[in-house]
């Protein structure tokens, strides 16, 4: 296949063709240079395209048969007449191979289906770079003319929050426990989640769920101090069955009116952009940092003085950062703002 312009890339994607969004998602998701100023420019023709699917993030506990529930909500959303596209945000991609890989097989339905997407995490290596990909791959699905996008997260550290901060709703899907129901859970993951769902209630295990789902209610209503604030509802489901699939769902849907009628929904799609654009500048900033010709000449030796005590790290810190300031022309030559007259 002949190597594609920006503009031709973004047309392709735009009108649904599958082997022009893997090419786009592989474009996006590479860090070389080359790539990144392709990459700026396709996002830019696509980016008026996307913004109109709902963004769910879907976090779970481990063995809550996260892929499974993927897969089945996906089928019903499918069947519904939507278009489903599945992206993963997993750092322990490069070392392990990424949950999402294996996931595939527990995804046969959705792998299977001309309306779904299926995207392993990109291997970033760290959480920032699957973040990155993650985000931009967004835009690309959405510009594609996927209406449901779900951004699933390994739960492990910080991705749960890199997914919460580039989605609409985060769903936290767990399982009905004898005695430890709330154990491995942490407050932190329960104050992120919109949604909650109690898994595998099916057979034996379904009253089990109920009492798990109510006893997560009243969790919640002692997390939350205010008693005015929005409390996520807690809701049972089975993967296996279908039962309460379309009530998750709904539930969603609900979260997101929610968000329209109050006005929060644009707000906290600019907030996570404004967000984003941070995230991007200390990055690259960083990267920079540690390619600097005289950070390089001088990281070893100011390293064995802090080791030796000869020297603090504040005082170190300072002698890279000026060390850096030196090599910024050269790192980032001047070149003429967009939009203006230059021409005196």
């Amino acid at each position: 296949m002949r190597r594609l312009k920006p503009a031709e890339l973004a047309e392709q994607v735009m009108a649904g063709s599958r082997p022009h969004i893997a090419r786009a998602i592989t474009l996006v998701e590479s860090s070389r240079a080359d790539h990144r100023e392709q990459t700026k420019t396709l996002l830019r023709l696509l980016r008026p395209a996307s913004g109109q699917s709902v963004r769910v993030g879907i976090t779970g506990v481990p063995g809550a048969g996260k892929s499974t529930f993927i897969d089945a909500l996906g089928v019903r959303l499918i069947e519904a007449g939507h278009r489903v596209a599945v992206l993963a945000v997993d750092p322990s991609s490069s070392r392990t191979g990424g949950s999402i890989l294996g996931d595939r097989t527990r995804m046969a339905a959705l792998t299977q289906s001309e309306d779904a997407y299926v995207r392993p995490s990109p291997s970033g290596g760290h959480l920032g770079g699957v973040a990155r990909a993650t985000r931009e791959s967004m835009i690309v699905m959405e510009a594609a003319g996927f209406d449901v996008v779900l951004v699933e997260t390994v739960g492990v550290g910080q991705s749960e929050v890199a997914v919460a901060g580039m989605v609409d709703t985060f769903l936290l899907i767990t399982l009905a426990r004898a005695g430890d129901q709330l154990q491995g859970i942490k407050r932190g993951i329960l104050e992120m989640a919109d949604v909650i769902t109690v898994n595998k209630a099916d057979g034996e295990h379904e009253g089990e769920a109920r009492v798990t789902a109510r006893e997560l209610s009243i969790a919640m209503k002692l997390i939350t101090s205010d008693p005015n604030a929005r409390r996520p509802p807690v809701l049972t489901s089975s993967s296996l069955t279908g039962k309460g699939l379309d009530e998750v769902w709904q539930a969603v849907l609900d979260h997101r009116a929610y968000l329209e009628q109050h006005g929060g929904l644009e707000p906290r799609r600019a907030r996570q952009q404004i967000e984003w654009l941070w995230s991007l500048v200390e990055g690259e900033v960083l990267d920079a940092v540690h390619n600097s010709p005289r950070v390089r000449s001088q990281r070893a030796g100011i390293e064995a003085e802090i080791a030796a005590n000869e020297l603090s790290a504040l005082e170190g810190a300072d002698d890279l950062v000026r060390a850096f300031v030196t090599d910024v022309p050269v790192l980032w030559p001047p070149r003429p703002l967009t939009g203006l007259d230059t021409t005196g």
